[in-house]
């Protein structure tokens, strides 16, 4: 039995290896075989690939390592694709983290699928879910929207249409704006919702911050800010129905459909459960 990180054989697959975010002993154990073993290496940051292999004693020996990023995807997507057509191993390594989030690997992965490749994923270390797992936030439903844009007109608008996603909310950014977007976030989103600022995850200087967002805007914003940031906030919460308004919702309903469709319509309309919605409307009916 071959040891974790000896060399074996690979079939002809495009390999996406997720890479630790900090804690270099986080990478897995497939992970390291796959990098001892693909016939090619790509990597976001070559330097920091090699930097991996080395801590675990993985020698690259005679097998390309080439760098692939955004700004020569165009030009290197092709010599990847070949080396697959060609019935070669090819795994590819983020920077750090899951390839394909916030990540240019994901062009990467649609020309291999294009040109009839099997592609595979080796999970692993993860800022998204790293963050979301320290945040104390709800977990069940999540929406990673990334880095907002850098424009402010922009970055208002970006902010405004995730105003009211019913989802916890996950986004990078730099330490750099980092106080401007949760000045931002507190006129957009709201000052009183829940949010957490997660820097340098599996890191030395590890740090995760929660409050209301007005909390978090008046921490940061006297502080100098290094390190990678996600930041993750809580869901958008309904607004609380009124049962006036719920009674003159269902009477009006009620004048051209029947009682369950009108619970129903009503329901839906204000975000309520349809049971309640319907014990309503036989009190109605019944003349309470």
């Amino acid at each position: 039995m071959a040891k974790t990180g000896e060399k074996q054989a690979l079939a002809p697959c495009l390999y996406f290896v997720a890479t630790p975010i900090g804690a270099a002993r986080d990478i897995t154990l497939r992970a390291l075989d796959i990098l001892a073993s693909a016939d090619v290496l790509a990597a976001e940051d070559t330097r920091t690939l090699r930097h991996l292999m080395d801590i675990h004693g993985i020698a690259l020996g005679d097998r390309p390592l080439l760098a692939y990023h955004d700004h020569n995807g165009e030009t290197m997507r092709p010599r990847l694709i070949a080396a697959l057509a060609a019935g070669k191993s090819v795994a590819y390594a983020s920077e750090a983290g899951t390839p394909l989030v916030a990540d240019p690997g994901y062009q990467l992965a649609r020309a291999a699928i294009a040109g009839g490749a099997a592609v595979i994923a080796a999970p692993g270390p993860s800022a998204v879910l790293a963050a979301l797992t320290v945040s104390g936030l709800p977990s069940d439903r999540f929406l990673f929207a990334g880095f907002p844009p850098p424009a402010a007109g922009a970055r208002r608008q970006w902010l405004a249409e995730l105003a009211g996603v019913p989802a916890t909310l996950i986004l990078y950014e730099s330490p750099k704006r980092i106080q401007g977007l949760l000045a931002e976030l507190a006129d957009t989103l709201g000052a009183e919702r829940q949010a957490a600022v997660c820097r340098e995850l599996t890191k030395r200087f590890e740090e995760v911050a929660r409050g209301t967002i007005a909390e978090l805007a008046l921490d940061f914003a006297a502080r100098t800010v290094k390190g990678e940031i996600v930041v993750v906030i809580d869901r958008a919460r309904a607004a609380a129905v009124q049962p006036a308004e719920v009674e003159a919702r269902l009477k009006e309903a009620l004048e051209c459909h029947s009682m369950r469709d009108a619970a129903a319509e009503v329901s839906q309309a204000l975000g309520l459960p349809r049971r309640q919605v319907y014990q309503m409307a036989l009190r109605l009916a019944a003349g309470d």
